[in-house]
């Protein structure tokens, strides 16, 4: 494309040793990751608030990323734009022969079991199947990635049921840790009960970091509601009794 080529020229501009801009020439593949992590959250805040003028801009900016990531990589001697694109697009049909091949699948959840079988296959290297999930994942999206890759391989409960008993199970264990008083333990069970309920969102084709998300968000326009009244009213919201705050509450809910 046109203006993709454009672009590529552009970063190079702004990268060269002697008319380049100072700020661009100094960057490293390390000093842009903060950079390019912020795009890419702004981005997705483009996408929640279904934002097209937003995501519009914010993709650019994401774009804008990967070319200088692949400048810097060009300039180091490592790879170039044109070999990201090869690499992407070969792995692309690969990955999809019920698509470009002769394979069949029944649907998106066997597509999806598929491609964790032929990425397995292609990394050779990797010893286990949960290798390759990025550390430094939201711990929510971390826990479903896990399970998603044991489920690739059979390990998966069979529906919602068994995972409702072991909900059950893990807030028991919650109850005990917290009468010994157990610090490591509550902790603990704590996070087998959250890792528990990402599973049972998992099964019910919930995607839980969006689902919390969403709660959180509930959460913050019931709170500002109660804010707001007591701003009305003129009143100190720091004064005000918890009975009287769940009050509010009650009626923000009604609202938002």
């Amino acid at each position: 494309m046109k203006e993709f080529q454009k672009l590529v020229d552009i970063v190079a501009g702004l990268r060269h040793p002697e008319k380049g801009c100072p700020w661009d020439i100094k960057q490293s593949a390390e000093s842009l990751v903060p950079n390019f992590i912020e795009e890419l959250h702004e981005a997705v805040e483009a996408i929640e608030d279904k934002d097209d003028a937003a995501l519009k801009e914010e993709l650019g900016d994401l774009m804008l990323h990967i070319v200088f990531q692949a400048r810097i990589a060009e300039e180091e001697g490592s790879f170039d734009m044109n070999a990201v694109l090869n690499s992407i697009n070969e792995k692309l049909v690969r990955r999809h022969p019920h698509v470009f091949g002769d394979s069949e699948v029944d649907d998106a959840e066997s597509v999806k079991m598929n491609w964790e079988r032929i990425k397995k296959r292609e990394k050779t290297e990797r010893i286990s199947v949960l290798e390759g999930i990025p550390r430094s994942l939201p711990a929510l999206i971390y826990a479903q990635r896990s399970q998603e890759k044991a489920a690739s391989v059979g390990f998966d409960w069979p529906d919602t049921a068994p995972i409702l008993e072991k909900l059950d199970e893990e807030r028991q264990e919650l109850e005990n840790a917290l009468q010994s008083a157990d610090p490591q333990g509550i902790r603990d069970e704590l996070g087998d009960m959250i890792f528990t309920l990402v599973n049972l969102a998992r099964k019910l084709n919930i995607d839980s970091e969006a689902a919390l998300k969403e709660s959180s968000k509930k959460f913050h326009r019931r709170f500002q509601y109660i804010e707001e009244h007591y701003r009305k009213n003129g009143e100190d919201i720091h004064e005000a009794s918890l009975a009287e705050l769940d009050g509010i509450w009650d009626l923000a809910k009604k609202e938002r």
